[in-house]
């Protein structure tokens, strides 16, 4: 099983002299590759000088995650990619477990390992956690965080088990996978493009799983922080796209409706909290998906729509109304 790990970067000389050591030590086996998004730093220059082995493949234009990725695979050869945030530290052993897990589970396309937070070694990181899911109205949420609030790792979710989504952070996927699904879609630029894929991959009949056995710590926010506007506008305008393409058309128009509405609750709770450009990323995040909405629902999956996607009925209820904050105290559906 030949491994590609993946890794790619924009302007992050400081990340790579950081976090490719831990990579290059402990990915015996794996081919390394480094897909440079066009930086504008020394990034190209730092890893020719002191990493000569590691493959640099550089794309043209920064892209963004989805296309950055799209089009640096292109030239890579391998059974699976390892698509690595250029802020993960990886741990001794990480790979085993990800190899076993696809040796067993022939139908597995997708595979997660444990996320973790750098600077909280013993808490669950925003971006992945312990696996992901949605609700009925298509809102993320992980194992080990649900919204800004962060389990602390007790060894609760260190199982192997089928998950909805991946996170981008740090994912394992089939080459054939990819390519047959077109890899990411590039009108997501960046965020939620992995939830996005994942669910075209369920729809086809793979599996996406999680693996607790295989750990890595994740800086996170190195690109835009978790409270970024900008970031605010991506995840909630691509959340609308995912629902678009993935759902029957019915449900999917049923559901956008509503997401209306809770989406404004959303930016009046953040008028009520002062923060003004958050409520205008939402505004703008609605109006970019309505200009764009027959483009998406053009790319609606022709397989066969999976009939149960959702854990739960309602994140927002469960943890706004009832203040549940720790995944295994969910209702589930």
């Amino acid at each position: 099983m030949r491994i590609a790990i993946v890794i790619l970067n924009w302007n992050g000389e400081v990340l790579l002299e950081r976090y490719l050591p831990s990579v290059i030590q402990y990915s015996e086996g794996a081919d390394i590759y480094v897909v440079d998004n066009a930086s504008t730093d020394a990034s190209v220059a730092f890893i020719a000088e002191n990493y000569p082995a590691i493959k640099v493949v550089q794309n043209t234009e920064n892209g963004g995650f989805a296309k950055g990725y799209n089009d640096g695979l292109k030239t890579i050869d391998a059974d699976i990619y390892c698509l690595l945030n250029s802020d993960v530290e990886v741990t001794e052993g990480w790979l085993a477990p990800i190899e076993k897990a696809f040796h067993d589970h022939q139908e597995v396309a997708i595979i997660q390992p444990k996320i973790l937070d750098l600077m909280r070694q013993d808490h669950f990181e925003y971006a992945g956690a312990a696996g992901g899911f949605i609700d009925q109205l298509g809102y993320p949420f992980c194992r080990g965080r649900i919204f800004q609030e962060l389990e602390k790792d007790q060894g609760q979710y260190d199982d192997t088990i089928e998950i909805f989504w991946a996170t981008g952070a740090c994912m394992f996927i089939k080459k054939e996978v990819f390519w047959n699904l077109n890899g990411f879609d590039e009108s997501y630029f960046a965020h939620q493009e992995e939830v996005d894929l994942c669910w075209r991959a369920k729809n086809q009949g793979h599996k996406v799983l999680y693996v607790g056995a295989s750990k890595v710590y994740h800086l996170g926010g190195s690109t835009l922080s978790n409270m970024n506007p900008k970031k605010t506008y991506l995840n909630f305008r691509n959340s609308l796209f995912s629902i678009t393409k993935n759902l029957p058309r019915k449900q999917a128009f049923i559901l956008i409706f509503i997401r209306l509405l809770l989406d404004a609750v959303a930016a009046l709770r953040f008028v009520f909290q002062l923060k003004f450009n958050h409520c205008f990323a939402i505004l703008r995040a609605h109006l970019s998906f309505y200009r764009q909405f027959r483009k998406m629902y053009k790319k609606r999956e022709k397989a066969n729509f999976i009939p149960k996607y959702y854990l739960i009925k309602s994140i927002v209820w469960q943890h706004f109304v009832y203040h549940i904050s720790n995944f295994n105290n969910l209702v589930k559906d």
